[in-house]
C-alpha cells in the first residue's frame, strides 16, 4: 500500500496548487479518495468525529444492493431460458444475465461519472462519491432489453437535471435514479412498458412474452404465480426489483448499519398494506381484488421503499416526518397502481411525488414542535407566577 501511495503522490504533483494542471486536480483527487481514506481531518473546533464518511456510506449501500443485483442477473437468464423452453444450468442463466446487465452498468457509470468529473473541474470542487450508488441503481430499475444508448441518455438527463442543476450531491430534491427511469418511461414508452420488454430476447427468437404480474392484472388476465414465486422473485420485471427476499436482505443491512431509515421503510409498508386492504374490501377490479399482501411483494414497491424512498437527501429529515413520508409513499403507490391502468406500477411516481413534498412535511413537523415547546414554556411560566 505504501508503494501505491507513493506512486499516486508522484502522479498528483503536476496537478498540485500552482502547478500546470491545477484546474484538473478535482478529477485526479477523486481517484485518490476512491482508493484511500481522504487525508483531510478536523484539526480544531467543535466537530462531530466519526469513522463513517460519505464514501463508507455509499459503499455500504452498494453492498446492500448486491444480493438483489446478483439475483436479478440470474433471473434475467432464468426468464429467457424459461420462455424459450431451453434446457439450462445456473451458470448459463447467470452468464446470459451478466452479458445483458453488465454493459448497462458500464454505460451508466461512464456517462454519469464523466458528467460529474466535468462539473467538478468546471466548478473547482472535489468529486463526491454519491454517484457510486446512483450509477448502479439506474440499470437495476430498467427493463433488461432497453438499448444502451437510452440508458446513457437517461443517465445524462438524471445527472444534469435532477442533480447538478441543483448544485450536486446533497442538494437534489428528486432521486436521480428514479428521475432517469421517469425520463426513459415518458421519452421511450414502448421500451419501458408492455409485455415484450421484461424478458430478454435473442435475434433468433420472436415470440417471447413476459408481462409483469401487475400488467397482467391491469389487462384483466389471471396471475399464475404462487406467493412464494412472487416473494422469491422468479417472475418478469425490472432487472433487480423482482425479488422481495433479496431486497429484504439489503434492507436488513441498511437498517443494522443505520444507513437506511427504518421509519420510512416501516411507514411505507404500513401505508401500502392499509390502502391495499381497503381496496380488497372494495374489489371493483382485478388490481383492487389482488391481496394486499401480494401488493407488497410484487412490482418495484419493496425495492423502491428500501433503496430509493430512504435516500437521505430527497427524503424527509425529521423522525415524525419520516413516518408521514413513508406512509404517504405507500398509500400513493397502491392508489396509482389501482387507478392508472396504463401504468400499473406506482412506486416510481409515488416516491418522486413525496420527494417534492418532503421539505413541506419537515417544515410543518418542525413548526409543530416549536409550537408545542412554546406552549410548554408558557404553561411553566404560568405555574411559576401562580
Amino acid at each position: 500500500m505504501n508503494a501505491l501511495r507513493k506512486q499516486l503522490d508522484a502522479l498528483k504533483r503536476p496537478f498540485g496548487k500552482g502547478q500546470k494542471f491545477e484546474k484538473f486536480a478535482p478529477a485526479v483527487n477523486a481517484f485518490d479518495t476512491f482508493l484511500f481514506v481522504p487525508n483531510h481531518t478536523t484539526q480544531k473546533g467543535a466537530h462531530i468525529r466519526d469513522a463513517v464518511d460519505l464514501k463508507r456510506t455509499m459503499v455500504t449501500v452498494i453492498i446492500a444492493l448486491l444480493p438483489a443485483l446478483i439475483y436479478g442477473i440470474y433471473n434475467t437468464g432464468y426468464q429467457y431460458y424459461s420462455q424459450t423452453e431451453t434446457a439450462f444450468t445456473f451458470f448459463d442463466a447467470f452468464l446470459h444475465g451478466a452479458l445483458k446487465i453488465v454493459p448497462m452498468i458500464i454505460v451508466s457509470y461512464v456517462v454519469g461519472l464523466s458528467i460529474e468529473f466535468g462539473f467538478a473541474v468546471y466548478r473547482g470542487h472535489e468529486v463526491n462519491e454519491g454517484y457510486l450508488v446512483t450509477g448502479l441503481l439506474i440499470p437495476m430499475i430498467m427493463p433488461v432489453d432497453i438499448p444502451l444508448w437510452m440508458v446513457g441518455i437517461s443517465t445524462a438527463f438524471a445527472v444534469l437535471i435532477a442533480k447538478e442543476a441543483f448544485g450536486g450531491t446533497g442538494m437534489n430534491i428528486l432521486n436521480p435514479a428514479l428521475t432517469a427511469r421517469a425520463f426513459a418511461f415518458f421519452a421511450y414508452p414502448t421500451y419501458m412498458s408492455g409485455n415484450k420488454v421484461w424478458v430478454s430476447e435473442a435475434s433468433n427468437v420472436d415470440a417471447i412474452s413476459g408481462e409483469t404480474i401487475l400488467g397482467s392484472l391491469a389487462a384483466g388476465q389471471e396471475v399464475n404465480y404462487s406467493m412464494m414465486e412472487m416473494f422469491q422473485g422468479a417472475i418478469p420485471g425490472s432487472i433487480a426489483e423482482t425479488s422481495t427476499l433479496w431486497v429484504a436482505v439489503g434492507a436488513l443491512i441498511l437498517i443494522l448499519t443505520g444507513i437506511g431509515s427504518w421509519r420510512i421503510i416501516t411507514g411505507g409498508i404500513i401505508g401500502a398494506a392499509f390502502m391495499g386492504f381497503l381496496f380488497n374490501l372494495w374489489g371493483a377490479n382485478a388490481l383492487m381484488s389482488f391481496s394486499w399482501l401480494n401488493h407488497l411483494i410484487v412490482g418495484g414497491f419493496a425495492f423502491g421503499i428500501v433503496f430509493m424512498a430512504t435516500d437521505p437527501v430527497s427524503a424527509a429529515q425529521t423522525n415524525k416526518g419520516k413516518w408521514i413520508y413513508g406512509i404517504l409513499t405507500g398509500i400513493f403507490c397502491i392508489m396509482i397502481r389501482v387507478f392508472n391502468p396504463a401504468y400499473p406500477e406506482g412506486v416510481m411516481l409515488a416516491i418522486l411525488l413525496m420527494n417534492v413534498f418532503a421539505p413541506t412535511i419537515d417544515h410543518y413537523v418542525i413548526n409543530a414542535n416549536i409550537s408545542k415547546r412554546k406552549k410548554r414554556w408558557s404553561n411553566a411560566q404560568e405555574l411559576k407566577t401562580a
